[in-house]
């Protein structure tokens, strides 16, 4: 392992590579179960986000970032959150987690719920999933569920969001 300082170097640059392969397309939102009654409503938001990362001090082998986003667009939203990463002596392999904690408005539906970040490289191949954590949606995105894609294009970041919510919109 590297020392924390570059596995946090690292994790800028796994988040960007990961990001940049995710922009290939959007996964499909979950389907809703067949126990329940309700009406479910697939829906797409997309639009802007601004991220800082900043380094934090840890006494592990592991980079430590927290995260600060500003959402615009279908979803105008702030959020806070931790990334970890760890970083081989391989060029091109590193991994990184993330939580982060999503307060605003979906599509005029307003309150919070959590996004779940997993990526690899494996020797330069990309995996990248950012699903919302079941059951952590509160107000009126009580149910949220989908997945969320990152496009970096020209430097600017954006973001795909396939989601659910029983009650439709």
């Amino acid at each position: 392992m590297k020392h924390p300082t570059r596995a946090a170097a690292a994790l800028a640059s796994v988040c960007l590579s990961l990001a940049l392969a995710g922009s290939m397309g959007a996964q499909a939102a979950g389907t809703p179960s067949n126990t329940q009654t309700e009406t479910v409503v697939s829906t797409r938001a997309t639009g802007t986000f601004q991220v800082q990362l900043a380094p934090q001090e840890t006494a592990a082998t592991i980079g430590r970032m927290s995260i600060d986003k500003q959402f615009h667009g279908d979803l105008e939203a702030t959020s806070k959150g931790e990334m970890l990463a760890a970083h081989g002596g391989v060029q091109g392999s590193a991994g990184y987690v993330a939580l982060e904690q999503v307060t605003g408005t979906l599509h005029g539906r307003t309150g919070t719920f959590y996004l779940q970040h997993t990526g690899t490289m494996d020797r330069g191949t990309p995996s990248l999933s950012i699903t919302v954590v079941p059951d952590t949606g509160t107000g009126e995105l009580t149910g949220l569920s989908g997945r969320m894609n990152i496009v970096i294009e020209t430097g600017k970041h954006s973001y795909e969001f396939d989601y659910t919510l029983p009650g439709g919109s």
